[in-house]
């Protein structure tokens, strides 16, 4: 009886799997191509990662080529794939600054960017390795180096919508993180990029409203583009307050053991969150990132006991900081000094998840190298003060010899 039943439960777990697969392949089949290609609008921030599915392909295709296109019509076009649609690239091993090559990865027919940069702006197919497209997206990505910050808190409003006859340039909010801290004052944000609306955009571009689309879209005039140039994508931030929740103790065999080595009571320091030690030399920059997060996630930085509020630490709040928070979320430390030494806690989404132990040395041997921006930074200004002595040397040969040849010419007037 028990064999039977195992049978039966067997057959219908197989007869089950088989219709999950089914359904799975039949999901493009119930999506059919678009007869004219057109093309979905996207709008991201720089250094955010973001996924481009291929919403529809034919039955026959087995595998999906991406490919890539600066502009529409261009001669110069990047494959985005190794032809078998199984490039792989895992995120935590993308740097800033990478070719487009080596930040996308290609999974179940989606194409995925990791830190996506303004020069990534264009047009991207989902095709054949023939050169057969049949579906595409027109991806623009605004950078935040111009990003203005609008703190609610102090009074601050967003930026007033542009009018330019039938043009009207106005910035999207997406949603507000999460409190990046709980327990104590926290701050949340949301992310604004620039949209336009005008009833001169190229019809071959899908918009979610009617005449709507970034202001970085090849569906707007290079005439219109100009204009919508001045409004630059916003971070509209506030104070928030969420209690903390409980979590269950899991390391109770751990503190008993402390609570036994330590017989007289004084328990030993125990972290919450994982420390990481680094040692870093004075005078040296130092940059440093919180595990697992995205620039779309609410991320916070402690010192010690200290809360660095982006009010006060946000990248282009005061030109002369020092120590500050940039718009990936990354904790920028210029020229380290001994009272930078300390604990940098991280939390990520309202949840402290790491700590590092900074500590600063003023002796020992530093390897230079050129991904080191200082490095770079010594080495441009090495080579343009060799330049500049050169073009001195140059010019003043130059007007001796001119002074030289004017003396020894024969003088023909009269």
């Amino acid at each position: 009886m028990n064999l039977a039943h195992t049978t039966v439960l067997l057959w219908v777990w197989g007869g089950l799997q088989a219709f999950e697969i089914v359904e799975k392949e039949n999901i493009f089949q119930r999506t059919p191509c678009p007869a004219f290609l057109i093309f979905d609008n996207a709008a991201y921030l720089a250094d955010m990662s973001f996924e481009l599915p291929c919403h529809c392909k034919p039955e026959e295709v087995s595998a999906v080529v991406w490919y890539y296109q600066k502009h529409l019509g261009s001669s110069h076009t990047k494959v985005l794939t190794d032809f078998d649609g199984r490039v792989l690239t895992e995120a935590a091993q993308v740097r800033v600054g990478s070719d487009m090559l080596v930040r996308f990865s290609i999974r179940m027919f989606s194409l995925l960017v990791f830190r996506a940069q303004p020069e990534d702006s264009g047009l991207y197919f989902c095709g054949t390795r023939k050169g057969d497209y049949f579906y595409a997206y027109d991806v623009d990505i605004q950078s935040s180096e111009v990003m203005v910050a609008t703190f609610k808190d102090q009074g601050q409003e967003p930026f007033a919508d542009d009018y330019y006859g039938s043009l009207h340039v106005f910035t999207t909010f997406w949603e507000w993180t999460p409190c990046d801290r709980c327990g104590v004052r926290g701050e949340q944000w949301r992310i604004g990029l620039c949209y336009l609306q005008s009833p001169d955009l190229s019809p071959r571009y899908r918009k979610t409203l009617p005449d709507v689309v970034s202001c970085g879209s090849q569906a707007v005039p290079r005439k219109l583009r100009a204009k919508a140039r001045d409004h630059t994508p916003e971070l509209l931030v506030q104070s928030c307050m969420v209690p903390c929740r409980k979590t269950t103790m899991t390391r109770e065999g751990v503190m008993a053991i402390f609570n036994y080595v330590s017989k007289v009571g004084s328990r030993p320091w125990v972290p919450q969150v994982p420390i990481q030690f680094h040692q870093q030399r004075l005078g040296h920059g130092l940059i440093i990132s919180c595990p697992g997060a995205r620039p779309e996630h609410a991320v916070a930085w402690d010192k010690d006991h200290q809360y660095l509020y982006r009010t006060q630490y946000l990248k282009g709040v005061n030109r002369s900081m020092r120590v500050f928070i940039d718009h990936g979320n990354h904790l920028h430390i210029r020229f380290t000094q001994l009272d930078d030494r300390g604990i940098y806690y991280c939390w990520r989404q309202g949840v402290r998840v790491a700590g590092f132990r900074l500590g600063v040395t003023s002796r020992g041997r530093y390897k230079a190298s050129f991904s080191d921006p200082e490095t770079r930074s010594a080495v441009e200004l090495t080579l343009l003060g060799y330049l500049l002595i050169t073009a001195v040397f140059a010019t003043i040969h130059l007007c001796r010899c001119c002074c030289y040849l004017l003396r020894c010419c024969p003088d023909f007037s009269p």
